[in-house]
């Protein structure tokens, strides 16, 4: 049983990194300027570099003989368990930049507290995963803040990608049955401890920013359990092509 709940535990984690890391590649060769189109697209790497060493994990707690790849090309779309902010679409760069920046919040303290993991090889992807999730929290946070005090429109734009995007956010940070034996185990970190950091994270950057957090409490959630918005779909189409095109290739 423990087993088959760090399996999905686990399994969460690399679905986030690899459709955040999918969605974000897509602005290669599109930013705003140089120097953020090479930014965007190294904070993506670095999200599928984390999603392969998850995945390889999750296939080898599935005991099925599953690696990344299979993992990441080879499921349907009710199989993936990634939250439902990460897949939302790009919009303009300031909605790209809060998705990044509330997604950022999350991952940082979650990674700090797993490194306490009874779960060695957990807390050893937590580790190496951290030195990059700090890096993306500062250069999304310093992001917000330049275009949410920036100019007008600039403002404008944050407090629209804030208001669309908030209401993705508590999925981040529900837990199951599963997670509750794992938290009990020390294999993972409570939820409401991780929500505490990242609340206070985000409200001292939107504070900074003169942004002003959406008091609609409507919440979205689903894509824990496989019920994803219509976008993940055309990403899968996208992602899963050259695969699914031509079965078992290899670079």
């Amino acid at each position: 049983m423990k087993n088959e709940a760090l399996y999905n535990y686990v399994l969460r984690l690399g679905d986030d990194s690899l459709i955040l890391g999918q969605r974000l590649g897509e602005w290669c060769g599109h930013g705003p300027i140089l120097e953020e189109d090479i930014a965007m697209t190294n904070i993506s790497l670095d999200l599928i570099g984390q999603a392969m060493s998850l995945l390889d994990y999750a296939g080898e707690l599935d005991g099925q003989g599953k690696d990344h790849d299979d993992l990441a090309f080879l499921r349907f779309e009710h199989e993936y368990r990634n939250a439902l902010l990460v897949e939302q679409p790009n919009g303009d760069f300031a909605n790209t930049m809060m998705r990044q920046f509330l997604f950022d919040a999350f991952r940082k303290p979650l990674y700090e507290k797993m490194l306490a993991s009874t779960d060695k090889q957990l807390a050893a992807i937590a580790e190496k995963s951290l030195k990059e999730t700090r890096y993306h929290l500062k250069h999304t946070s310093e992001w917000i803040i330049r275009m949410g005090d920036g100019t007008d429109e600039s403002h404008q734009r944050a407090q629209t990608a804030l208001d669309l995007l908030w209401r993705y956010t508590d999925e981040l940070f529900s837990e199951t049955s599963d997670d509750q034996l794992l938290i009990s185990a020390g294999i993972a970190p409570s939820m409401l401890d991780v929500k505490a950091e990242w609340s206070k994270t985000v409200k001292e950057v939107l504070q900074e920013a003169t942004l002003v957090i959406p008091t609609n409490n409507w919440q979205f959630e689903g894509g824990r359990r496989g019920v994803h918005s219509e976008h993940l779909g055309y990403l899968l189409a996208e992602l899963q092509y050259m695969q699914r095109a031509y079965p078992n290739m290899k670079w």
